[in-house]
């Protein structure tokens, strides 16, 4: 089937802007700038999204696609889903438009925990691993704080690391977040 015109508009639109606020950030990124870089008139834009925030929103639509890890070793959990996630951020880059613009954009920070809470806290209920939220949450700063470093500052070391020895070094930390006995409260 062929695609339609206003099929290609759109995906236009939503790879510029992706582009736009990835480079810009949610707040100096303007409808009049994402237009322009997709060839096209303002109003199209309007047309299709609505408005600036519908607009980020479809950009900074990022699935985690989480496999089943039901059959990974608990001890082996941590480097799986290290490896899983860089590989959907080498793949995507939905997940630096979001991470770019969560620190100063609270629609883009919101959309960033409903991410990781939505994704992995579910996943990690599913395993029966206690207290997933929080672990999730733990994960998503190890995570989230390696991709910043890869992505957004661009840390030579870090951006320079091998996926393979990216994993080696998360791996353990994550599976520790994931298995280590809940910590007493005093």
């Amino acid at each position: 089937m062929a695609e339609k015109k206003s099929d290609r508009t759109r995906a236009a639109i939503l790879a510029a802007a992706k582009e736009r606020f990835g480079a810009d950030g949610y707040e100096r990124a303007t409808i009049r700038a994402i237009a322009a870089d997709a060839a096209i008139d303002p109003a199209m834009v309007m047309r299709y999204y609505g408005s600036k925030e519908k607009l980020f929103a479809a950009a900074a639509d990022f699935d985690v696609r989480l496999p089943d890890f039901s059959g990974v070793p608990k001890e082996r959990l941590g480097e799986a889903l290290a490896r899983h996630l860089i590989e959907r951020w080498e793949a995507d880059d939905t997940l630096r438009v979001l991470l770019r613009t969560a620190v100063t954009n609270e629609v883009a920070a919101e959309r960033m925990r409903e991410v990781f809470a939505g994704q992995l806290a579910p996943t990690l209920r599913k395993l029966a691993i206690d207290e997933p939220a929080v672990r999730a949450g733990l994960v998503a700063s190890q995570a989230l704080g390696f991709a910043l470093c890869r992505y957004i500052l661009a840390f030579a070391p870090i951006v320079n690391l091998p996926a393979g020895d990216a994993v080696a070094w998360l791996g353990p930390t994550i599976t520790r977040y994931l298995t280590s006995p809940v910590p007493n409260q005093d």
